[in-house]
C-alpha cells in the first residue's frame, strides 16, 4: 500500500488504499478488472481495482469521462459481468442483482404508466413478500413523505416533473431497505436549484438510515458536501483508484457549515488538481 502525504492536506493522511477490520467492511472490491473484446483485441476498462467500504459510509467517486466509474457502478449492482477479481457484501461474493444492493440511476427509470406510489410498491413488494398490503403501502408512503411527494402519491410518473421523478427514484431505493446504496450520478441532469434540494433530501434520509452509499459524481462540491471519503479514479483504459481524500466534516453537516469550514478549499483544490493532471 502506497501512502502520499499532499502538502497542506488538512488532519489525515490521504492514502491510496485503506484496508479495514472485516468486521467493518460493507463492501469489498478485490483486484476488479471489466475486460470487453473488440475487434482489435481486448479493451480493459478496469485492472486490479481494489476498494473497501466501510459499514454506514458514504463515499463519493470522481473521475474523468470514460475512467469506468459506471461500469464499476453496474458492477456492483450486479448488472454486468466481472472479468476478473470479485466482489462482496458483508464477505458473500455478489454473482447477480439482489435486493441488498439498491440504485438510483441518472433517469428514474419509472414506469410512466404507473403512480409514484405503485412505482415504489413495485420493489417494496418483491422485497417484502410476507407483509400485509398495508404494510408495504405504509413502507411505500413513508419513503415517498419523506422525499416531499405526500401529495402525489396517485399521480402517473408521466406527469411529474424530471425532479419529482427523482424523488420517486430515492424513495424506491431507500424503501428496499437495502444493505448498500448505489447512485449514478443521480442529480445530474437537474438545474441547480432542484440539486441543491435533492442532495439535502438525499442526506437528511442518509442521516437516519446510515445505508452504506456509494455515489458517482462530476461535481467536486457535490462530492465533498456528501462523502466521508472521496475516492478519485485514475483515466482509462486500465482505470484503478488513484488516490482517496479523507472527509472530516462533522455529521449531520450543513451546506453553510461545509462552505465556512477552513478546510474545504483545501479538500476542494486537492480533487482539482488530481482531475486536472
Amino acid at each position: 500500500m502506497t501512502t502520499n502525504i499532499i502538502e497542506n492536506t488538512p488532519k489525515r493522511v490521504i492514502t491510496e488504499a485503506e484496508v479495514f477490520p472485516s468486521s467493518e467492511v460493507m463492501l469489498d472490491l478485490k483486484n476488479l478488472k471489466k475486460v470487453y473484446p473488440t475487434p482489435k483485441g481486448d479493451y480493459v476498462v478496469l485492472e486490479d481495482l481494489n476498494l473497501q467500504i466501510k459499514k454506514e459510509e458514504f463515499v463519493t467517486i470522481i473521475g474523468h469521462s470514460g475512467c469506468g466509474k459506471t461500469t464499476m457502478l453496474s458492477m456492483i449492482a450486479g448488472l454486468n459481468p466481472i472479468s476478473g477479481g470479485h466482489i462482496s457484501v458483508l464477505g458473500k461474493h455478489i454473482t447477480g442483482p439482489g435486493p441488498d444492493r439498491g440504485v438510483i440511476f441518472q433517469a428514474p427509470s419509472l414506469m410512466p404508466w404507473m403512480t409514484a406510489l405503485q412505482n415504489v410498491l413495485l420493489g417494496v413488494d418483491q422485497v417484502f413478500p410476507h407483509a400485509t398490503k398495508a404494510q408495504r403501502h405504509d413502507i411505500a408512503k413513508y419513503y415517498l413523505q419523506k422525499v416531499g411527494l405526500e401529495d402525489a402519491f396517485h399521480k402517473k410518473a408521466s406527469d411529474l416533473s424530471q425532479g419529482m421523478q427523482q424523488r420517486v427514484g430515492i424513495a424506491r431505493a431507500f424503501a428496499i431497505k437495502p444493505k448498500v446504496l448505489l447512485l449514478d450520478e443521480p442529480f445530474g441532469m437537474l438545474d441547480s436549484l432542484t440539486r441543491g434540494e435533492l442532495q439535502d433530501i438525499l442526506i437528511e434520509i442518509w442521516n437516519k438510515e446510515k445505508i452504506t452509499a456509494v455515489m458517482i459524481t462530476h461535481d467536486v462540491d457535490e462530492a465533498i458536501f456528501l462523502a466521508d471519503r472521496v475516492v478519485m479514479m485514475t483515466s482509462g483504459p486500465k482505470a484503478k483508484i488513484g488516490d482517496v481524500l479523507n472527509i472530516d466534516f462533522e455529521r449531520p453537516r450543513t451546506r453553510k457549515s461545509v462552505l465556512e469550514h477552513d478546510d474545504y478549499y483545501t479538500y476542494r483544490k486537492h480533487l482539482i488538481d488530481f482531475l486536472e493532471h
